[in-house]
């Protein structure tokens, strides 16, 4: 029986050929005795500039600190407009600021979506990746309880073979006593 089949049985208690691609292939880590590899996150940064600025404008547009700066930003130009009244470049409605606030909103959201569904990929393969890891590692936890077992048995086999002689022994040491006696 091949390598591959009987770790597949003994340890998932299913053939080689049924296991899922995932599976097999902790099953073919653990009988070529390599590391599991590198994580996705320990990886290349493999993104285009343009992923690389939706990132920087999630990034930019989910912190404190853009929320701070844009409500200052909001506070001055209202300001601005209420205090110069009949000269405002963006009188009391403030239509132009709606407008740009829109057209900020309307280029933000579809920016953070593309980061966001990119970062939710590298979380899936993460989490495949540990998935692999945490199984392979509980394959040759289960791979060192036979082996201990193995070892326990056969001790104890040894010992009871041993004290097998030493009784043996003894009886013959009473025969041989009771002979010497009568």
């Amino acid at each position: 029986m091949d390598l591959r089949e009987r770790l597949a049985l003994d340890l998932l208690g299913s053939s080689y050929a049924q296991l899922t691609e995932q599976k097999r292939s902790v099953i073919d880590l653990i009988a070529d005795q390599k590391p599991s590899g590198l994580g996705p996150v320990a990886k290349l940064d493999e993104r285009d500039r343009w992923q690389r600025l939706a990132d920087q404008v999630a990034k930019v547009g989910g912190s404190w600190g853009f929320i701070i700066a844009f409500l200052i930003a909001l506070i001055l130009w209202v300001g601005l407009n209420a205090l110069l009244a009949t000269r405002a470049f963006d009188p009391y409605p403030f239509i132009f600021l709606n407008l740009m606030l829109s057209m900020i909103a309307a280029l933000q959201a579809p920016i953070i979506m593309m980061s966001q569904n990119r970062q939710a990929m590298v979380d899936r393969a993460a989490a495949e990746h540990d998935y692999v890891v945490n199984l392979r590692a509980e394959l040759e936890i289960m791979l060192l309880h036979d082996k201990l077992d193995a070892l326990r048995e056969r001790d104890i086999l040894a010992r009871t073979d041993a004290i097998d002689a030493q009784l043996n022994q003894l009886c013959g040491d009473v025969a041989e006593l009771k002979a010497r006696k009568s």
